[in-house]
């Protein structure tokens, strides 16, 4: 006789908790008895992948995650590490993807709310937030409704909580139709002497529960979160939490605060899983147990039970370790900034997790075995690639329609190269977000250096609101963060497809001065437990290893969200494209010294960085196969470590002497829309001259629209032309071109060949409007674009 066949569980309930049969047979070996309901559900959510990441644990092992600066990788709440002068920067990535797909608003919200929990509770300071946004179609009516509910949830915890949301990304796709990803990312920096760490030290010590009070909002969100998606799904409101930012702030306050007095020995949010979490994820880390007394626990609903306890997911609630008889220096701190705050517990030698309920023992479990000591799967990897991925690898150039300096022929009529170039730039995942960033505050707190849309990345300047006794002054620092992934790329080559993720995010940074230092990671991917989706997961893992360790960025931590796939009304699972987000930060020394990527001046020369694209495989995996072919084929080009190394620490240096004046990368849609990307942001044209190749079998799509190769924008004041050519040859050799001049805003933007043939002629009136009102218009509202 089985465990289960004599459990006080029907096997329904046993998987409603989220649990496999052969996982409930480990419990109950484990525990030696049959659990009880609150105990059933503590597993339930600690053994789901959200917790426990039972799937991608081994896969994450290959991750680099030390370096000279890293000060706290993976493990903790967050990520710490070294900016010099005393600075030290806390970041850390998270996903709120299945909350926002039922509950757009409060979903992306509570998201904003629990990734600066992770940040404060190391004793940082948030500064800034950026957040990856996926969607479905735009044209879909579902899908605007999950688009604006989930910027507004954004815009409102942020703005409320008077943290800027400085940057980030956003895309849409089909693939994501009913799988919206919501990725937000926070930086904080440290305000404490001494990062605070989880661990629970001290027995006999006191536990402190702080912050708000507990309802039934959020049950089971940890596990609501590691299930697809179905058309049932609506009906797991319950699972989405509702967050108050006003609390928060009063609890940012209060904490850093507490944190001060050098009374607080350990400090736990309480995310997903909420009380159970926070405290066997605490003793655990400290090889020490911990006692719990629901009844000390402030509570807004009356009539609630251990299970509902310990499942809720409430938020803006933290559970502290003190150091014995500093209690109540602690309550009145919190009940100054109008906040809870109780004794409710101990810290115990034995190493459970003991929970007290009408003065019985509601439950008690090994801490070890809820936090640490989780289920482990070791997936079998495809022998060989899917067959998705071989279909389209045999894609080539050849099947497209041959191009002449006129255009190309698409659906049967011809198509000019200026009207796909305004078609791309009418592509809501190449146009303008204006309409997101403008109802986020990016201005509070005075530091945002360069604001949404005028850089690759975002720029804050490092100003500790109260420097520790360390800090030296900090000069004239500031930290650069961005958040990049290609989805595409990675759904058709998830090895390369995620180094070129990496790489990109490197890009980004050098090209506002910053040198990249440290990575946090959001996987968003379908199930594991399917071949392919496993294969996907793996390969991505493989890439993003090999991608961190060549550009010298250890891993500091992220957040791993799988089963991201929608039930049809049939059953059938449809799960999105791959998706392994990466967040980057980089130090940027002299905030005086960085640029933007509009052009600056009319006269101004620009150059590539880089080769130009001459292999028309550069145009399998591109925007422009997808949007004007209709056609996801192909491979993204392999990335070239040692010239990315190259090409952006001469686009640093450059920037930093001051002959840099404008640098922005080439990515999707490629050299075009690059180039119309920094005409539109300086209102300034560009007379641009490309040398042919001499392989005579390159397309000229190739070469306009062509991805792939690293390649940087940058224009130079005429008058540094000559050193800085000089500097070129010195340390790139032949692996750049001078390609034209920028001009005034009149002359719009023209592209020509090296024996005079007009490729592109567009106005910057007419580049404006398709980029800046692309996602206005499919939402039929309209957008002043600023003079």
């Amino acid at each position: 006789m089985t465990a289960q066949s004599s459990a006080p569980f029907s096997p329904k309930e046993i998987a409603a908790e989220g649990l496999k049969p052969e996982e409930y047979e480990e419990i109950v070996r484990r525990l030696g008895r049959h659990p009880n309901k609150a105990e059933l559900g503590m597993f339930g959510v600690m053994w789901s992948e959200h917790c426990c990441y039972k799937n991608s644990r081994p896969l994450l092992k290959q991750f680099p995650t030390t370096g000279p600066r890293i000060l706290v990788g993976p493990g903790e709440n967050a990520g710490v590490v070294d900016l010099g002068d005393g600075l030290e920067l806390a970041f850390k990535i998270e996903s709120h993807n299945h909350p926002s797909a039922v509950e757009p608003f409060q979903g992306a919200a509570t998201g904003v709310g629990g990734i600066l929990r992770d940040i404060f509770t190391m004793g940082a300071r948030p500064i800034a937030l950026l957040n990856s946004l996926r969607f479905g179609s735009l044209e879909d009516v579902k899908t605007q409704r999950l688009f604006q509910g989930v910027v507004a949830g954004i815009s409102h915890y942020g703005n409320c909580v008077g943290v800027p949301t400085v940057g980030g990304e956003v895309y849409f796709d089909l693939a994501y139709s009913g799988n919206p990803l919501v990725n937000v990312m926070a930086l904080g920096l440290m305000e404490t002497p001494e990062i605070v760490k989880s661990g629970a030290a001290g027995i006999g010590n006191p536990v402190l529960y702080v912050g708000s009070t507990t309802g039934r909002d959020g049950m089971g969100g940890a596990s609501f979160a590691s299930a697809e998606l179905s058309d049932q799904s609506i009906d797991d409101r319950p699972a989405v939490q509702v967050g108050d930012p006003f609390l928060e702030k009063s609890l940012i306050e209060a904490c850093l605060e507490a944190f001060k007095t050098g009374a607080v020995v350990a400090a736990q949010d309480m995310g997903a899983a909420g009380i159970t979490c926070s405290t066997s994820e605490m003793a655990a880390k400290g090889g020490v147990g911990i006692e719990l007394d629901l009844d000390k626990i402030p509570v807004r609903e009356l009539g609630m039970v251990p299970y509902e306890y310990l499942l809720s997911e409430s938020q803006e609630r933290m559970l502290f370790v003190a150091h014995k008889g500093r209690e109540q220096e602690l309550i009145d701190i919190f009940h100054r900034w109008g906040l809870q705050a109780v004794v409710a517990g101990t810290v115990i030698a034995e190493p459970i997790v003991r929970i007290l309920f009408e003065g019985g023992i509601a439950a008690e479990i090994p801490a070890d075995a809820l936090a640490e000591n989780t289920p482990l799967y070791q997936r079998e990897l495809l022998a060989e690639p899917p067959e998705y991925a071989r279909q389209a690898w045999e894609w080539k150039a050849d099947a497209l329609p041959p191009c002449t300096n006129a255009g190309i022929e698409v659906q049967g009529s011809l198509q000019s190269w200026h009207e796909i170039l305004l078609t791309l730039l009418d592509t809501p995942t190449i146009a303008s977000k204006s309409w997101v960033y403008r109802q986020y505050d990016h201005q509070v707190q005075n530091n945002t250096v360069i604001f949404p849309g005028g850089a690759d990345a975002a720029v804050v300047r490092l100003r500790p609101l109260e420097p520790p006794p360390t800090v030296n002054g900090g000069g004239n620092k500031g930290v650069a963060a961005t958040v990049d992934c290609n989805p595409r790329y990675v759904y058709l080559d998830p090895y390369e497809g995620a180094k070129a993720v990496v790489a990109e995010a490197a890009r980004n940074l050098s090209c506002v001065g910053a040198e990249p230092l440290a990575v946090t990671d959001n996987l968003n991917f379908g199930s594991p437990e399917k071949p392919i989706g496993y294969w996907q997961l793996a390969e991505a893992c493989r890439g993003l290893a090999e991608g961190c360790r060549e550009l010298a960025t250890p891993v500091t931590g992220g957040n791993v969200s799988l089963y991201n796939e929608t039930l049809d009304s049939q059953g059938n699972p449809q799960p999105i494209y791959p998706t392994p987000v990466v967040g980057m930060v980089g130090l940027i020394p002299d905030i005086s010294k960085i640029c933007g990527q509009a052009w600056q001046t009319a006269g101004d020369v620009i150059y590539l960085l880089g080769l130009l694209p001459t292999s028309n495989d550069n145009l399998g995996a591109s925007e422009y196969l997808a949007t004007i072919h209709n056609t996801i084929a192909g491979k993204p080009i392999k990335v070239d470590f040692e010239s990315e190394r190259r090409i952006q620490k001469v686009c640093r240096e450059g920037i930093r002497a001051g002959w840099i004046r404008s640098a922005h990368d080439c990515a999707e849609g490629g050299l075009a829309i690059a180039l119309a990307e920094s005409c539109i942001a300086g209102n300034l044209g560009a007379q641009i001259t490309l040398e042919l190749p001499a392989n005579q079998s390159t397309r000229l799509d190739t070469l306009l629209f062509g991805e792939g190769g690293g390649q940087i924008f940058v224009s130079v004041a005429s008058e540094q032309q000559e050193i800085w050519e000089s500097y070129l040859q010195e340390h790139l050799g032949q692996q750049w071109q001078k390609l034209g001049t920028v001009v005034n805003s009149e002359m719009g933007l023209g592209v020509l060949t090296s024996d005079n043939h007009t490729l592109i002629k567009v106005s910057i009136n007419d580049m404006i409007d398709r980029y800046s009102q692309a996602i206005a218009r499919r939402l039929a509202v309209h957008i002043t674009t600023p003079s």
